[in-house]
């Protein structure tokens, strides 16, 4: 099974692009606080990259904007590439369902 839950804030305002497919997409950061302390005593913060497809996408970037706190829902999808001779790794969230839960004013 390969799917992927978490609730955070937008780190910045959604934009919809399009491929060259006409297929919209968006990108987003989600900050996720953690749910425990450091030996700091301080919660850490991990910045989650989302790729967003069709209607998630344009309704996200319809309803969504920085600080909003929302809900991701969906998988993990990795791919390579190369570049300059050299091969980069690559896990990304693919954002199946955002639920949008509290809008900042």
């Amino acid at each position: 099974m390969n799917q992927v839950g978490f609730v955070g804030r937008l780190v910045r305002t959604p934009e919809l692009r399009e491929t060259e497919n006409n297929k919209k997409m968006a990108w987003i950061t989600v900050a996720v606080t953690r749910s425990f302390k450091n030996i700091n005593g301080e919660y850490e913060t991990d910045f989650i990259d989302c790729t967003l497809w069709d209607m998630v996408a344009t309704n996200t970037v319809k309803h969504c904007k920085k600080g909003d706190i929302i809900s991701v829902r969906g998988r993990l999808q990795s791919h390579v590439y190369e570049k300059d001779g050299e091969k980069h790794y690559v896990l990304e969230v693919i954002g199946e369902r955002v639920t949008f839960i509290s809008s900042v004013k």
